[in-house]
C-alpha cells in the first residue's frame, strides 16, 4: 500500500493523476441518457452491487432505466463501461479505443474514471479492485448532471485517484438514544450505507444489543440483534468493512464469572453476524474499567470473536482514564507488546492530544480516530465560542453542518492515524459525514467541492452551488455574537429563495428540509434575542428609577416588561415553519425532535422543537429575585438589592470585570491557539454551558455560560496596569457542569489565593483577598486548576465571572506617608 501511494504521487507530481474535477460547462458534456452500461460476464459480488447501485439512483433521478449487458450493444449508443481495470482496458482497446492505462497505478481501491470522446462517447470506470469499482462508480455518480430525462456528463472529466486514507466509516447505531437511526428500516439503512459508499466511505460501525441505552425504543422496526444482522449482511453485500463498537460495562471483570458471561453474551452475537472486521472497546464512556484489568479480558474475547471472524481484528481506546490508569495503558502497550491487539482508538475524553499518544505508543499499533462530528456542545470539538442563545436552544444534537471546522480539525490531525470512524448519533450530523469521507480520499480537495457534490448528487444539478454555498452560510451562523449577526436574517433570504424555486422532489427531500430547519430556526433565535433583549433594557432603567418612583412599583413595571416576551412574543410565523419543517423531518427521516410529538428519548437527545422557547435573557432569574427582595422588611434594603441588579458588572473604582461566557467581555482571558492549532482544546481554554429551564430562573446569563479549561490545563486571567500600592480583592463566581470537581487559584502562579476547594452549591460569589506581592509590580496573573490526574470528560475547572476589586483604605484617599525609607 505504500508503495502504491507512492507511485500515486508521482503520478500526480506528473499531472497524470487528479482527485478533483474543475466544474465544466454545459457546452462541454456528453449525453448519456441513452446509455447501455457494458460489465464483464458473471459480475458478481459487490461490483456486482455497484452497478445495480449506479442504475437505481439514475433512475431514481433521471426516470430512465439503463439497460446492462455483458456485451458491446450493436447498435450505436453512449457506454458506460465499468468493471477491474483488466476488463475495461481489453475491451477498450477490442473497440480500437484509448485505453489510457497508468503504469504503476494499483493502489487499493483506486479506480480511474473518464471520458472517451467517441461516436457515440463512453464512460470508463475502471477500478484497480472491487471496493475500486464500486468508489469509481460513486464518483461518477457525483459528477452526472441529471434532470428529469435526461443524463449528462463532464466530457473532461479524467480521474486516476486511489484513497490518502485507508480507513473512512461512520459509526451508525440503531439504539434508542440517537434522534433518528432507531426508526429505520431496512431498505432506508441500505440506502444511507449507498449514500456514503458513493463518497467513499468503506467502513460502517455497528452497535450490540446491550449498550449504555435503554433496552427499547418505540421506533424499532426490527428488535436490535436481528436489525444489526441486517445491517451486517448489507455492508458484506457492498463490500464494505463491519466494524462493532463494544463497550464493556460490567462491573468488574476481575471475577470469573463476570468473564464468563460476558465471553458468552459477546459470542452469541458475533455468531450470528455474517460479517465483523473488528471490534473496538472503549475504555470508558462507558465502561470504566482499569486496564490492568481490561486488556487480559479483551485478550479472552479476541479469541472468542476469533472463533467465528478468525480475521477479525480487536482495537482499544484510553477514553476516561486517569492519568494512572493511562500510565498503565501505556506501559502495558510498551512492555508487553500484546500481539492480539491490532490499534488504538483515539476518541473523546482522551485527556492527551493526539500527538502525544501517537508518541507514547509503540509504532507497531496504528491509530485510529474516533471523532465525534455529531455534537456541538459538551464534547471532543464544540463549536468555538458559540453564542448561548444556540446553546440553550439547539442543544447538543442539533443538525450541524460544519464543513470548514470539521475540514480544519481533520486535517490538523489526521496525518498521525490510519483514518477514522466517526461517532454520530443520528442523521444530525449527515453533511460532516461526507465531508471527513470526502477529505479522507484527498485532504486537499477543496471543502466547497465536496458541498457541491453532495448538493448534486442528493438535490440537483441545479441547485449545487446555491445549496453548497447555504451550508457554508448555516456554518458563518454560529460565528461571533447572535445579536449582532445579521448574517442569520440574509441565509434564511437565500434558503427562502431555493425554498420558492425548487422542484416538490427537492422540496420533500430531508436533505433539503434539514437547512431549511436550520435557517428559519438561526434566524428565529435572532428575531427573539433582539427582542427580549430590548425588554430587558427597559426592565432596567425602570429599576434604576426605583429611588425616585420606589422599589415596588419599579419591579411591577420591570416585570410587565419581562412578561411580553410571553404574552407578545417575537417572530410567530418563523417559529411556526419551524415546526411544520420538524413534522416533515419526522415524516421524512423518522428524525425525532420533540419528545411529545415524534417520541424522542429525551429532550437532550437532538429534540429542538421542545428547547425552541428556552429564555434568552435574565427574566426568568430577575423574576425571582423581584419575589425574594418583596420579602425585605424595608424599602432601603430593597433599594440596595435593586442596585445590585442594575450595577451587577459593576467592580468598583479601579477595579476590572470580565464576563468570560461572553467572547466581547473577556479581556483579560489568556486565549490559547484555538481550533486551528488546537482542534481538541488541550491547552486552548473554551466555552462550556449549563443550561434549562431550572437553571435560567436559578442563574443570571452571565452563569449559564462559562470559560473552561480541560484536564489538567491551567485557565488564565492577566492584568496589567495596577496600582502598585493597592490591594485587591478577586471575586468569583464558578459555575459549569461539573461541580463536584474541586478547584484552586493561584496568583502569579505561586501565591495561593485559595487552596483546592469544592465548588458552592447552588453556585454563588466568593471573594478572596489577593496576596499585595502578586500586585506590587503593577501586573497580575490568575490562575485556576481543577484536581490533578482525574479522567472523566476533563471538564471541572470552569469560570463564569470575575472581578477583580480594589479595596478602599486610607492610602488609596490619602498622599502615602513619607518614612523616610
Amino acid at each position: 500500500m505504500q508503495n502504491s501511494h507512492g507511485a500515486v504521487a508521482l503520478l500526480i507530481g506528473l499531472g497524470l493523476v487528479c482527485g478533483a474535477v474543475t466544474p465544466v460547462q454545459a457546452a462541454e458534456t456528453f449525453d448519456l441518457s441513452a446509455a447501455v452500461v457494458v460489465v464483464p460476464k458473471g459480475l458478481s459480488g459487490p461490483p456486482s452491487q455497484a452497478v445495480r447501485m449506479l442504475v437505481e439512483e439514475v433512475e431514481k433521478r433521471s426516470q430512465l432505466r439503463w439497460t446492462v449487458t455483458d456485451a458491446w450493444p450493436a447498435r450505436a449508443a453512449a457506454v458506460v463501461l465499468v468493471g477491474p481495470a483488466p476488463f475495461a482496458d481489453a475491451t477498450l482497446r477490442e473497440r480500437g479505443l484509448p485505453d489510457a492505462r497508468v503504469p504503476g497505478f494499483d493502489a487499493a481501491e483506486g479506480y480511474r474514471l473518464r471520458i472517451v470522446d467517441a461516436k457515440p462517447p463512453v464512460a470508463v470506470v475502471a477500478g484497480n479492485d472491487s471496493r475500486g469499482v464500486l468508489f469509481g462508480v460513486g464518483r461518477l455518480l457525483r459528477e452526472l448532471r441529471i434532470s428529469k430525462r435526461r443524463v449528462l456528463v463532464p466530457g473532461l472529466l479524467n480521474v486516476t485517484t486511489a484513497p490518502k486514507y485507508r480507513l473512512r466509516g461512520h459509526q451508525l447505531g440503531y439504539r434508542p438514544k440517537t434522534n433518528s437511526y432507531d426508526a429505520w428500516s431496512v431498505p432506508m439503512w441500505e440506502q444511507y450505507i449507498r449514500d456514503l459508499a458513493v463518497f467513499g466511505t468503506n467502513a460502517v460501525e455497528l452497535l450490540p444489543p446491550r449498550t449504555d441505552d435503554a433496552a427499547d425504543s418505540p421506533h424499532f422496526p426490527l428488535p436490535p440483534m436481528q436489525m444489526m444482522v441486517e445491517m451486517s449482511r448489507l455492508l458484506d453485500q457492498y463490500g464494505l468493512d463491519v466494524w462493532i463498537w463494544y463497550p464493556a460495562m460490567d462491573p468488574d471483570y476481575s471475577k470469573p464469572a463476570t468473564v464468563q458471561a460476558a465471553l458468552d453474551e459477546w459470542a452469541n452475537v458475533f455468531k450470528q453476524l455474517p460479517r465483523v472486521d473488528a471490534v473496538f472497546v472503549p475504555g470508558g464512556d462507558p465502561g470504566h474499567t482499569d486496564p490492568a484489568v481490561l486488556l487480559p479480558f479483551l485478550e479472552k474475547q479476541t479469541a472468542n470473536l476469533h472463533r467465528f471472524h478468525p480475521k477479525a481484528q480487536m482495537w482499544v481506546s484510553p477514553q476516561g482514564f486517569t492519568q494512572e490508569w493511562l500510565d498503565a495503558f501505556v506501559s502495558y502497550l510498551n512492555e508487553k507488546q500484546p500481539t492480539w491487539l491490532s490499534g488504538v482508538v483515539y476518541g473523546p475524553q482522551v485527556r492527551i492530544s493526539l500527538p502525544k499518544l501517537r508518541s507514547l505508543i509503540p509504532k507497531k499499533y496504528p491509530i485510529r480516530r474516533y471523532p465525534d462530528i455529531t455534537h456541538s456542545r459538551q464534547c471532543q470539538y464544540p463549536v468555538p465560542d458559540w453564542d448561548l442563545a444556540y446553546a440553550s436552544t439547539e442543544g447538543r444534537e442539533v443538525i450541524n453542518p460544519r464543513p470548514r471546522d470539521q475540514a480544519q480539525i481533520f486535517r490538523s490531525l489526521s496525518p498521525e492515524s490510519i483514518g477514522f470512524i466517526s461517532y454520530s448519533e443520528g442523521c444530525n450530523d449527515d453533511v460532516n459525514k461526507f465531508v471527513w469521507s470526502g477529505l479522507a480520499w484527498d485532504p486537499d480537495t477543496p471543502v466547497i467541492e465536496i458541498l457541491r457534490q453532495y448538493s448534486r448528487y442528493f438535490l440537483s444539478d441545479a441547485t449545487a452551488d446555491d445549496f453548497a454555498q447555504g451550508l457554508l452560510a448555516l456554518e458563518q451562523n454560529w460565528r461571533g455574537p447572535l445579536l449582532t449577526n445579521r448574517g442569520v436574517l440574509t441565509t434564511l433570504e437565500q434558503f427562502q429563495g431555493m425554498e420558492r424555486s425548487v422542484q416538490p422532489s427537492i422540496s420533500e427531500n430531508w436533505r433539503f428540509q434539514q437547512a431549511l430547519y436550520r435557517a428559519y430556526y438561526d434566524a428565529f433565535l435572532h428575531h427573539r434575542l433582539v427582542y427580549e433583549t430590548s425588554l430587558e433594557e427597559q426592565a432596567l432603567s425602570k429599576l434604576r428609577q426605583a429611588p425616585g418612583t420606589g422599589p415596588l412599583l419599579a419591579m411591577d413595571e420591570a416585570e410587565k416588561l419581562l412578561d411580553e416576551a410571553v404574552a407578545h412574543p417575537a417572530a410567530p410565523d418563523l417559529r411556526a415553519r419551524v415546526f411544520q419543517l420538524g413534522d416533515m423531518l419526522f415524516q421524512s427521516i423518522r428524525m425525532q425532535l420533540s419528545v411529545e410529538r415524534h417520541k424522542a428519548i429525551a429532550v437532550d437527545r437532538g429534540a429542538t422543537l421542545d428547547t425552541i422557547d428556552e429564555p434568552l435573557n435574565n427574566g426568568p432569574w430577575l423574576k425571582r429575585r423581584f419575589a425574594e427582595i418583596r420579602k425585605l422588611n424595608n424599602e432601603r434594603d430593597q433599594l440596595r438589592e435593586i442596585a445590585s441588579l442594575v450595577n451587577w458588572t459593576d467592580p468598583g473604582p479601579g477595579g476590572f470585570y470580565d464576563d468570560l461566557g461572553n467572547t466581547s467581555r473577556q479581556p483579560h482571558l489568556v486565549r490559547g491557539t484555538g481550533l486551528a492549532g488546537d482542534p481538541g482544546f488541550y491547552e486552548t481554554p473554551r466555552v462550556g454551558f449549563i443550561t434549562g429551564r431550572r437553571v435560567a430562573k436559578l442563574y443570571p446569563i452571565s452563569w449559564r455560560d462559562n470559560m473552561e479549561a480541560l484536564y489538567d490545563a491551567p485557565l488564565r486571567l492577566h492584568y496589567d496596569e495596577l496600582d502598585p500600592h493597592g490591594t485587591y480583592s478577586v471575586r468569583i463566581a464558578y459555575a459549569g457542569d461539573s461541580p463536584s470537581v474541586k478547584i484552586r487559584l493561584l496568583a502569579d502562579e505561586k501565591y495561593v489565593v485559595h487552596p483546592e476547594m469544592t465548588k458552592p452549591r447552588p453556585a454563588t460569589v466568593v471573594e478572596f483577598d489577593v496576596p499585595r506581592e502578586a500586585t506590587r509590580d503593577g501586573h497580575l496573573t490568575l490562575t485556576w486548576y481543577r484536581q490533578a490526574g482525574l479522567g472523566g470528560n476533563g471538564r471541572g475547572c470552569a469560570v463564569a465571572e470575575v472581578w477583580l476589586v480594589k479595596k478602599r483604605s486610607p492610602s488609596a484617599h490619602q498622599p502615602a506617608k513619607n518614612t523616610g525609607d
